[in-house]
């Protein structure tokens, strides 16, 4: 069992001896076809694959009993996003793929659910003014946090932090909204807001029982005209170096290319989108609980001088509140703090950087007396930049009985 991880960390170190930088840390990404000489009006297409194998150092068994392998692989992502403008008024994005191919996901003929190539995003929008832009379709203008708007190519750690994507498969289509939404900037500040239809599918597929605690699927108990709407904004005050909002996906780590200070605070209102029954077996009584989230955060990235070396740093509060002593998965009524940084060690954008990092995460839950935490300790190294990169994590999580140990490693390419 344990030569199987020392040839995982075999691999990690190896790679570096095998693969020579590839010599574009300024990529802009992605194949562009022009329509015009000036390429104001153009096609871009990006696309990006994230490949881990995933060793767990506690002893699990399947439904049989029978003890798990403590090695596996996940396709954790595999995706394409294509954004078009023929005129500077107005633009389409369409961003589809898959998540988390693993042994149990797959499929014989690769018609199985988790096989599925799906829409993650496809939204039009209109710019009413230099700053301004409006919007609609399924989109990824989220609120509460920047974790919460957090793009999949640039993350510091290994991977996004599950509980900052704080709806996810609750009211949305894998953090996605089907609504409208608008976003821009008066000078430093930058804003996104929107207003959504609910999901009428949930994972949290419960059903409230007198005296209980919320369950998460008001709109499919109460319907669409008491429990359908969702509402949305995350605002970030820009102090040094302005971020673009051109899409909305947020970077996570610039490895000191931009001198970058954040200050945001962000919101996600559903109005009755938990139930509660109020009354007994015989004469059940559902009543609607709002869906309230509150965070506020900080990002700062910046070089710390002409070596090449840079920091990257994050924290968040979040106020939950998803219903009377709401608990499911991750997600549960109370508060969460998390945060994480990251050191870019010295060293020539062309050649392989390293960039060591720590994150650590509480959630205080109404329910339960035990608080969940999370802690992870990795490495990044850039041949490329973002665009090819290996990362190696070990990462504990606990909370009640569950003590998790993993040490992953992922290699993401994106062209």
């Amino acid at each position: 069992m344990r030569k199987q991880l020392l040839i995982l960390l075999g691999i990690f170190f190896a790679s570096f001896q095998c693969m020579n930088a590839q010599g574009s840390p300024d990529y802009s990404g992605g194949l562009k076809f022009k329509f015009n000489e000036d390429g104001s009006k153009y096609l871009r297409l990006i696309s990006w694959a994230q490949v881990q194998a995933n060793y767990n150092l506690d002893e699990t068994f399947d439904a049989n009993g029978n003890e798990n392998s403590p090695l596996n692989f996940n396709l954790r992502r595999a995706r394409v996003l294509m954004f078009a403008q023929i005129n500077k008024d107005f633009m389409i994005v369409t961003h589809f793929g898959l998540n988390s191919l693993t042994s149990a996901t797959l499929s014989p003929t690769g018609t199985g659910d988790g096989s599925q190539l799906f829409f993650h995003d496809v939204w039009a929008q209109y710019n009413i003014s230099a700053n301004h832009t409006v919007g609609g379709g399924l989109h990824y203008f989220n609120g509460v946090s920047r974790l919460n708007n957090q793009s999949t190519l640039n993350m510091l750690t290994l991977d996004n932090h599950r509980q900052s994507w704080s709806t996810i498969g609750l009211t949305d289509q894998f953090a996605r909204h089907l609504g409208v939404f608008a976003k821009g900037s008066f000078e430093k500040l930058q804003y996104r807001v929107a207003i959504n239809d609910a999901s009428s599918s949930s994972l949290d597929a419960r059903t409230a029982i007198p005296g209980g605690e919320a369950v998460y699927n008001g709109r499919t108990t109460l319907g669409s005209k008491d429990a359908g709407k969702t509402f949305a904004g995350y605002f970030d005050y820009n102090f040094l170096d302005q971020e673009s909002n051109f899409l909305p996906y947020k970077v996570g780590t610039y490895l000191g290319t931009k001198k970058i200070f954040n200050v945001g605070a962000g919101f996600f209102v559903h109005p009755n989108g938990s139930v509660i029954d109020t009354g007994t077996e015989l004469a059940p009584e559902l009543k609607g609980e709002n869906v309230s989230l509150f965070a506020l955060d900080a990002f700062y990235d910046a070089p710390l001088g002409e070596d090449g070396s840079a920091i990257t740093a994050y924290a968040v509060f979040q106020s939950n509140d998803y219903g009377k002593d709401y608990l499911f998965s991750a997600y549960g009524t109370g508060s969460m703090v998390y945060g994480h940084v990251g050191y870019a060690l010295k060293g020539e954008a062309t050649k392989t950087r390293f960039q060591p990092y720590i994150s650590y995460g509480s959630h205080s839950y109404d329910a339960v007396d035990d608080n969940r935490s999370t802690l992870g300790v990795g490495v990044n190294a850039f041949m490329s930049g973002h665009n090819s990169k290996l990362t190696l994590e070990y990462k504990n999580e606990s909370f009640g009985t569950i003590d998790s140990n993993v040490i992953s490693l992922q290699a993401m390419i994106y062209l």
